[in-house]
């Protein structure tokens, strides 16, 4: 074994900082962010008494963590944080509720403009070459790099001018900032004073680039504390980390690796019994995965003292589509309740942003599919129902009453990228919920609390969620051009009748035996009564602290033991 130099220690770091490899990004599942974290922890106990020196120090490690995330893209979370600061301040400071309304409109433009252009610029293109100019298409351009490739020679850095390539987490912390200038406009909120403070606000590492989403009024308060870390809080910290570690590399990444990206990547290689078990297979992955990384979040937080939202309730022990959406990705669906379902007037009424966000998704539709007469489908639509007012009163108000509910689905399936997939995917979840509002009214089962009945409910929940996500995971931001193409291939394959005979699920059943367990385990350990896991936690936050260090340690070596090389990106990190 070669020995190692311990002169040559001080440059390997230095490049380690100064660098950012793509192939190799910090990431929770990584050895190097817990190294990274050991050395911000030991730097942190140092200057936990100062303040301001934490915020600041906080705020500064949290740059580092994006630059080591995603590289130059720091850059645009720093004017991100710039702009929302000097922005905010002129909204608080405006006497008169035009200027408000202006500097609140700012913001918005500003944010969504930055996070258009990254991640929707190859959508925008296509969109103007179909109408413009269909034999020689628009090229993007990353004005960014060409930025920093003009200060070469002094940082080294080059990057490439024709490629855009989306931030990692740049739809969460755009989303966080904009609901700092409203709540300041609703004088919810008081702006912070210190940019730093502001800073480590908008970009505290553990949430920064997978949520949860967080808001100034939950946050801001932890911000001028004093650090506090008690031996429940300390437990419940790596009961969280393990949680999360054991939920993403024992469930996610075994289900992904061996069989949903198996049937996803080849998906005309499989049949009907086969996709659908892909469907279930891939609802508990992309839960496991994207709550695995809120659990290691809060975690992480939890041992620096703040406390982040839950970002997720057991979502599949939901009995209906209303209820499923209060337990998932809470942070996100709480948002656009209060940021855009509410505003555009809710269930009692349509509004102006109503129409104007209809016409938009008009338009998106129609580019997606280069078909400009789908544009004129809603405003015809809209005259038909305003005229059917002379023959049938109700549909009118149940059409203005209802449509900002399916809107806001839309949206969210938009905010997650720009194809038919995603739209889809969203319209669904959007009609699931308008029946259910409907159903709810009529049905003599609502209020039953048969254990057969609820069974029934959770279980159908369930099917309904995970049929809507043959659109989601084929919708995968990074093969925009083959989204619907697998759509249509997974949806042929699983009505095809040939692929339903017993032998053939008898096959498949012992081909992919123990990925199946894995999943029937997962469920059944999801299903557990509450109090089950809250019985779990408690035992492990009263273990004694070298008990708990002695258990997370083995568990920790058991998984890395278990998992791939290579590790899987999480999920959300796509959007």
């Amino acid at each position: 074994m070669e020995a190692i130099n311990l002169a040559d220690i001080p440059n390997a770091l230095w490049d380690w900082c100064s660098t950012f490899d793509k192939e190799q990004p910090l990431s929770f599942t990584g050895f190097s962010f817990w190294l990274f974290f050991l050395a911000v922890m030991v730097l942190f106990s140092l200057m936990h008494k100062r303040k301001s020196l934490r915020n600041a120090f906080l705020f500064g490690v949290s740059l580092f963590f994006y630059f080591k995330t995603s590289g130059l893209f720091f850059l645009l979370l720093l004017f991100s944080t710039l702009t929302d600061y000097v922005l905010g301040h002129a909204i608080y400071k405006s006497p008169k509720k035009w200027q408000k309304t202006l500097w609140l409109s700012l913001s918005v433009v500003v944010n969504l403009g930055s996070l258009s252009y990254f991640k929707y610029a190859y959508f925008f293109a296509d969109a103007a070459t179909k109408i413009w100019r269909p034999d020689t298409p628009f090229e993007v351009l990353n004005w960014l790099a060409v930025w920093a490739n003009q200060f070469h020679e002094t940082t080294g850095w080059s990057f490439s001018a024709d490629q855009i390539i989306l931030p990692v987490g740049v739809s969460f912390f755009t989303f966080q900032t904009i609901s700092y200038a409203a709540d300041i406009y609703r004088g919810q909120v008081k702006p912070l004073r210190s940019l730093l403070d502001f800073g480590f606000y908008v970009s505290f590492f553990p949430q920064l680039v997978a949520g949860p989403i967080v808001r100034a009024a939950e946050f801001v308060p932890q911000i001028h504390k004093k650090f506090s870390l008690t031996k429940a809080a300390w437990g419940m910290a790596t009961f969280m980390i393990v949680n999360g570690l054991v939920k993403k590399l024992l469930l996610a990444d075994f289900l992904a690796l061996n069989y949903v990206d198996k049937v996803f990547d080849m998906p005309h290689m499989y049949m009907g019994f086969d996709v659908l078990m892909g469907l279930f297979v891939y609802s508990l992955q992309v839960y496991a995965d994207f709550s695995g990384y809120t659990d290691i979040a809060i975690g992480v937080a939890l041992l620096m003292g703040f406390r982040l939202p839950d970002n997720f309730n057991s979502p599949y022990k939901a009995k209906n589509v209303a209820e499923f959406w209060k337990r998932w990705h809470i942070s996100l669906s709480t948002w656009l309740k209060d940021y855009l379902y509410i505003p555009l007037g809710g269930n009692r009424k349509s509004s102006i942003g109503t129409f104007l966000w209809s016409l938009v998704l008009s338009g998106v539709a129609a580019a997606i599919s280069g078909s400009w007469w789908i544009m004129a489908i809603f405003p015809l639509l809209v005259l038909l129902l305003w005229l059917s007012r002379l023959w049938i009163p109700g549909l009118w108000s149940a059409f203005t009453t209802n449509i900002n509910m399916l809107l806001t689905m839309l949206i969210g399936g938009l905010w997650h990228g720009a194809s038919w997939n995603f739209l889809v995917w969203g319209g669904l979840n959007g009609l699931g919920l308008l029946v259910y509002k409907g159903w709810r009214k009529i049905s003599p089962y609502e209020a039953s609390t048969h254990p057969l009945i609820h069974a029934w409910k959770v279980l159908f929940t369930f099917v309904f969620i995970s049929f809507t996500r043959l659109f989601f995971r084929a919708g995968d931001q990074r093969n925009p051009n083959d989204n619907w193409e697998t759509a249509e291939a997974l949806w042929a394959q699983l009505f095809n009748p040939s692929g339903w005979n017993l032998s053939h699920i008898f096959l498949v059943s012992e081909t992919y035996r123990n990925a199946f367990l894995v999943f029937l385990g997962g469920m059944v350990l999801h299903w557990l009564p509450k109090i089950w896991k809250d019985f779990l936690r408690r035992s492990w936050i009263n273990l004694p602290l070298p008990v708990q260090a002695l258990a997370a340690l083995l568990v920790v070596i058991v998984l890395y033991q278990l998992i791939d090389e290579e590790g899987q990106t999480f999920i959300y990190f796509q959007f």
